[in-house]
């Protein structure tokens, strides 16, 4: 008998069997037991986690002779046959390949006709987003008013491009990404049943490796297993997937740590014989600096870690602060990796810009780094001018530090740009008009059509912004009107329509294109102009 792949050989033949997706299969379960099935069913999430898998089992318990039930008895003739692929009234439909509208419409010339053997003639249609809109019209039709003894069963890796009219009409159910305990519990299970001799740090690997697709992680493991001549260890598996041992990554950041560039380069050169995927490094030193800065912000935590001495090891000789930037700069670098001349060399400039903008002081706060350092990192982990970069945290840290001098209304349409406040409570700010000081208490007005915006989260979130500007404790209290108030949104507005009529105008007496009117008898659209930024 000819090997059956690991990914076949235990699909799932009952719900029972499925790994998670335990909100999708309480709805179903429900509906087939309760006998509320729907005329159409939407599985949508990404590759390997199911879809076309609980679809099955669903036409399956459909159709099973011993009647509809969450528990199809895998027996009759209708059970096996859909199990094999031979049940004639299943009829699966790989829409990537049969996006025409005539093959649609080839495909619903038969609805109107009574199933063959089976309860309920079942459509399973993959990815049914690549249909073509022609398609979806003529697809349309049918889920509008669909015999009694069709059911349709859609997959989908991209919902977000399936026309509302088809949503509208399907019970929709979002598949989600299987967790690495749960792969890796499940690959155990199979490796064990399988007798397959195993090391539990290559069944981790492979599980973090599936990205959450448990399809992906039973092909790994064929292959992994294929790799070992039979066996599972985790050198083989590290080999297969291009990654490193930990301790490499764990020297690399003691490295860093150490501000030692010549082991730096010494211990990249030694992971460059093994050939390693520079990028997998990269997540592997960002998954370090993670569960370190977990470390770090909740004391006791490093015991749920299998790697807890290197942790508390690592913790001690880097910052918060360093940990914080270090991360950063690795997943900056794992996307500029493919801008880089090699991949050796993209991850050098990675580790090597970690010795770069380190602090040269480990207890300074990432508000206040050294200004005498020639080169700082910008807000995105990029070096930028120092001649523009240090003046900036210079002008940040007055104002917090300035004494409260004698008061001046602000100019409030101008003062809402500089505040550091954004989301929700900008728009706030930018609906409002400043009124008058009393004390430490500033009061504005907001036109009642925006009265909801002023919550006490947001208007908190303002305050805090104001008293960091000025430099002392200030509150707010704003009062509702419905005058015509000056407020900065209502500035830019009418800052805005004043350059759309300039625009508009300019585009008028503009003589090109009063020779393309004159000469295609047109006339310009003004709802068409736009002013150029």
């Amino acid at each position: 008998m000819s090997y059956q792949v690991l990914a076949r050989k235990w699909r799932p033949r009952n719900f029972a069997e499925m790994v998670g997706q335990e909100h999708v299969l309480k709805a179903l379960i429900n509906a087939l037991d309760n006998n509320r099935l729907h005329h159409a069913f939407l599985f949508a999430g990404t590759r390997g986690v199911g879809k076309t898998t609980i679809a099955r089992i669903l036409a399956k318990s459909m159709n099973c002779e011993k009647g509809v039930s969450s528990r199809p008895c895998s027996e009759c003739s209708a059970c096996v046959e859909i199990d094999s692929g031979r049940f004639v009234d299943l009829i699966e439909v790989d829409a990537a390949s049969r996006t025409k509208v005539d093959d649609t419409r080839d495909l619903l010339d038969n609805v109107q006709y009574a199933p063959s053997r089976g309860r309920y003639k079942v459509y399973l249609i993959d990815e049914v987003h690549m249909l073509s809109a022609h398609s979806f019209n003529a697809l349309l039709k049918t889920l509008e008013e669909p015999p009694p003894h069709v059911k349709f069963l859609l997959a989908t890796t991209d919902p977000q491009k399936l026309p509302v009219t088809v949503l509208s009409r399907c019970l929709q159910f979002n598949l989600k990404r299987l967790s690495v305990s749960l792969i890796q519990e499940h690959l155990k299970h199979i490796l064990e049943a399988e007798k397959i001799p195993q090391e539990p740090a290559a069944v981790t690997l492979i599980a973090i490796a599936a990205d959450g697709s448990l399809r992906d992680a039973l092909s790994v493991l064929d292959q992994a297993i294929a790799h070992g001549g039979g066996n599972l260890r985790e050198a083989d598996v590290r080999s297969m997937l291009g990654t490193i041992e930990q301790t490499h990554v764990r020297e690399l950041l003691e490295a860093v740590a150490n501000k030692d560039g010549k082991t730096l380069l010494k211990i990249i050169a030694k992971l460059d014989e093994m050939a390693p995927d520079y990028e997998l490094v990269l997540d592997d030193i960002a998954s370090v600096l993670q569960r370190l800065a977990l470390v770090q912000a909740v004391p006791g935590m490093s015991s749920e870690f299998s790697d807890a001495d290197s942790l508390q090891k690592l913790s001690s000789q880097l910052s918060a602060e360093e940990v914080q930037l270090y991360y950063q700069i690795a997943l900056l670098g794992k996307r500029d990796m493919t801008l880089s001349p090699s991949p050796r060399s993209g991850f050098e400039m990675t580790l090597l810009r970690m010795l770069a903008f380190a602090p040269t002081s480990k207890k300074c706060s990432t508000s206040a780094l050294p200004v005498s350092s020639s080169t700082q990192p910008s807000a995105h982990g990029i070096a930028s001018d120092p001649k523009t970069s240090v003046p900036k945290l210079q002008e940040r840290a007055a104002p917090s530090s300035k004494p409260a001098q004698a008061w001046q209304d602000p100019d409030w349409i101008g003062l809402v740009e500089s505040l550091e406040v954004r989301g929700a409570a900008l728009q706030l700010a930018l609906n409002c008009a400043y009124q008058r000081r009393e004390g430490n208490v500033l009061y504005m007005e907001i036109d009642t059509v925006h009265e909801h915006m002023a919550t006490d989260q947001l208007v908190k979130r303002l305050e805090d912004s104001l008293t960091t500007y000025f430099g002392e404790p200030l509150k707010i209290r704003i009062q509702p009107a419905s005058g015509d108030l000056e407020t900065p949104a209502k500035s830019d507005a009418r800052r805005q329509a004043e350059r759309l009529k300039a625009a508009q105008a300019a585009i008028v007496v503009d003589p090109n294109v009063q020779e393309l009117c004159k000469t295609f008898g047109t006339q310009v659209n003004p709802e068409l102009v736009k002013p150029i930024d």
